[in-house]
């Protein structure tokens, strides 16, 4: 984050904070299980469900989380590779089980995204998991998961990078980079996370509180009509996505407008969209901005565009299944957890 829009989102949050806590001074309690928060010597684990990653590769989070005085279990998933996976799906489904069922690790982080959590998602047994569970750290593919456990089992995990975006120097990371993986670590300790967007002039004006859901758009919309189908009535949506052509965006609202996931929303909020351009001569003629609005028009909750989450490098760590109170107003948006 450069110190313009660093010192530009401080001082939204100072103005927008009395809002905040002005709209959730009485809210009823999540019905969403919150999974322990961490403490001094708690295990997190590490596994790869979808793409492959080296043990090289995660070496700078695993420094970083034992710095932060968490012991770490590496999944036998690490350094293994099926092709673009981190193991055949017999090796990633194993791995990850074994981190579900295990009650020593409290905290579950997938080291990468890619593809291939949606070809083991059905196998997993998550008995042990709905006894004793534990936050899972994700984003991207991961969503897949997100989006199951709030489906079948209501139980909170977080949106966040993975093992790949931690720096590899911490001493000469970029001010966005260390505060986006410090806010991991807020999350998982139970710290107070409240993130704020400058202005929009496309964004729509409002406040609610709700509980909050999302991830990867072209994931959400993959999802539909099986048993991870994410529910988003009577909450507030956050999506994002990279690498899609404008067009394929616009088709996957669509979808989100058609199947009703749009129409009973208290918020939504859009993050990073990293459009793919045109192909010359099949120009779409629409922005991000038209392509969302047009889809929200007939309905009444607020909409803020830019926020801080994607596949990009301001992308904080988001709570699902954890109320949070959402205010869009002429300071820009902010979003805090209850």
């Amino acid at each position: 984050m450069n110190r313009k829009h660093f010192l530009s989102s401080f001082i939204a949050a100072t103005t927008m904070l009395p809002a905040l806590k002005a709209l959730a001074i009485e809210h009823e309690s999540s019905a969403f299980k919150i999974p322990p928060y961490l403490k001094p010597g708690d295990t997190i684990g590490i596994s790869s469900p979808a793409g492959y990653i080296t043990p090289e590769q995660i070496r700078p989070s695993v420094l970083q989380m034992e710095s932060w005085g968490f012991n770490i279990k590496i999944g036998e998933t690490i350094g293994k590779r099926d092709f673009t996976y981190g193991g055949t799906d017999e090796e990633r489904l194993a791995d990850f089980q074994q981190m579900l069922d295990n009650p020593d690790i409290k905290a579950i982080m997938c080291a990468r995204g890619g593809y291939g959590f949606v070809r083991i998602i059905d196998q997993l047994d998550f008995s042990a998991f709905k006894r004793n569970p534990k936050w899972i750290i994700g984003f991207s593919d991961i969503t897949v998961l997100h989006c199951h456990l709030a489906r079948n089992f209501g139980i909170a995990s977080i949106h966040a990078k993975m093992c790949n975006s931690f720096p590899d120097d911490w001493a000469k990371a970029e001010p966005i980079q260390i505060e986006t993986i410090i806010s991991i670590k807020n999350a998982l300790i139970g710290e107070e996370l409240v993130y704020t967007a400058p202005i929009n002039s496309n964004n729509r004006f409002g406040k609610t509180d709700a509980i909050l859901v999302g991830g990867n758009l072209s994931i959400i919309e993959t999802l539909a009509g099986s048993p991870s189908d994410l529910d988003t009535s009577d909450k507030i949506l956050f999506i994002e996505d990279t690498g899609e052509y404008l067009y394929s965006i616009d088709r996957m609202l669509w979808n989100l407008k058609r199947s009703g996931k749009l129409k009973s929303l208290k918020g939504l909020i859009v993050g990073g969209f990293k459009v793919k351009p045109d192909d010359v001569g099949e120009e779409f003629g629409k922005n991000i901005y038209d392509i969302v609005l047009e889809k929200v028009k007939e309905y009444n909750y607020p909409v803020a565009f830019d926020f801080p989450v994607g596949h990009q490098r301001n992308n904080f760590a988001l709570k699902c299944g954890v109320k949070h109170v959402f205010i869009v107003n002429e300071n820009g948006s902010a979003l805090r957890t209850i």
